[in-house]
């Protein structure tokens, strides 16, 4: 198989779909690569590395996009980029199909084959593929709340960890999974003051165990996401529900009430975000305000620190990629449960129930849609 890597074109976006260990992988296994002139120069691996690997560089994207047989990505396709799929092609990258129908549109048009990083599962039920991005969003969730929680950039003034006499910020996650999770370990380890909500029981009491009371954990519930919310320094949007749109947690008139200068930061934004007043930023201008509060919502927060976040997320995919160009992507999907709820679109079909309802769009049963 042909596997294609273009450069990414999203604003300050420096990932790459494939680090040169990978294509030697790939290469190692028969298969060939093409990737686009300087599609990992951003991050330290430049053309060279590739070539030295058995990669053959393209002077384009169009040249990838013609002539591969799978594209591998980081963020999802660009509308130029869904003009340049074709019925028969392979894509596969992060999509986040939910909250974009223009995106969604171009992908059925197409009638390319399209498989969703963040909706491929594991048998214990998790994201594997998404997994590693959460971690790098969960962790500069802190950092990055911390930085607008300075005066300058038009923060309130607060120190996290606080100081000797002074108390610590205040900061509540909302979502208690893997972005939540680490989240909270940054929060703790700055020395903030820490509470966790989630609706699930069972993890808050999984929770309070890796943290050995270091933090709060709540039930989630309307009244207590309220109380929470106003009282808080930081708040962190760390809410999932896989494929679908993020539900809208934190409304206009909870932020009303915080202090001027507090922070919101969304990690849901992907999937719409779980504030009412959400709205996808670029690392170019990460913030805004709304009543006097802080919003940070860059839909590629893990993209500010690429060369880790390309690793750590090439490690998670390289099976599923070598799968896919081994077997051929019918037979891969068909012999691997979890791969196959990856697939999202295909030949213009809409295959994944959670984007189907959230746009309002006709269902097929991937297995349908695939003759299977």
């Amino acid at each position: 198989m042909l596997i294609g890597v273009p450069k990414e074109i999203k604003v300050h976006e420096y990932r790459v779909g494939l680090v040169p260990a990978g294509v030697r992988e790939l290469v190692h296994h028969g298969h060939k690569v093409l990737v686009e002139t300087n599609a990992g120069a951003g991050i330290g691996f430049d053309d060279k590395a590739y070539k030295a690997v058995g990669a053959k560089i393209a002077k384009n994207a169009a040249e990838v996009f013609d002539k591969a047989d799978m594209i591998v990505k980081v963020k999802e396709p660009q509308p130029k980029e869904c003009k340049m799929l074709s019925k028969g092609q392979v894509l596969f990258t992060y999509l986040h199909l939910a909250p974009d129908p223009e995106q969604t549109q171009g992908l059925i048009k197409s009638g390319a084959t399209a498989i969703a990083y963040e909706t491929v599962t594991d048998d214990r039920g998790a994201l594997p593929l998404l997994a590693p991005m959460s971690e790098v969003a969960g962790r500069m969730s802190a950092h990055v709340g911390a930085f607008y929680l300075q005066k300058e950039p038009g923060g309130s003034g607060v120190l996290l960890g606080g100081v000797p006499g002074v108390q610590p910020g205040r900061v509540t996650i909302i979502g208690g999974g893997v972005s939540g999770t680490h989240a909270a370990k940054m929060a703790v380890g700055l020395g903030a003051d820490v509470t966790i909500i989630d609706r699930s029981i069972a993890r808050l009491r999984q929770l309070d165990d890796i943290f050995g009371g270091q933090v709060k954990t709540v039930y989630s519930t309307v009244d207590a996401i309220e109380r929470n919310v106003v009282r808080s320094d930081l708040v962190i949007g760390a809410v999932l529900v896989p494929g679908a749109a993020a539900p809208k947690l934190v409304t206009h008139k909870m932020i009303k009430q915080m202090r001027q200068g507090s922070v919101l930061v969304d990690i849901a934004i992907d999937q719409g975000g779980c504030f009412e007043t959400s709205k996808p930023t670029t690392h170019a201008d990460p913030v805004y305000l709304v009543d006097g509060i802080v919003h940070y919502c860059v839909a590629n927060m893990p993209g500010a620190v690429a060369r880790t976040s390309t690793v750590a997320l090439n490690n998670a995919t390289l099976p599923f990629t070598l799968a896919l160009a081994d077997k051929g992507y019918r037979r891969a999907l068909a012999d691997d449960k979890h791969l196959m709820n990856g697939l999202n679109v295909h030949e213009g079909h809409v295959t994944y129930k959670a984007v189907s309802t959230a746009l309002k769009l006709k269902y097929t049963p991937a297995q349908q849609a695939l003759g299977l």
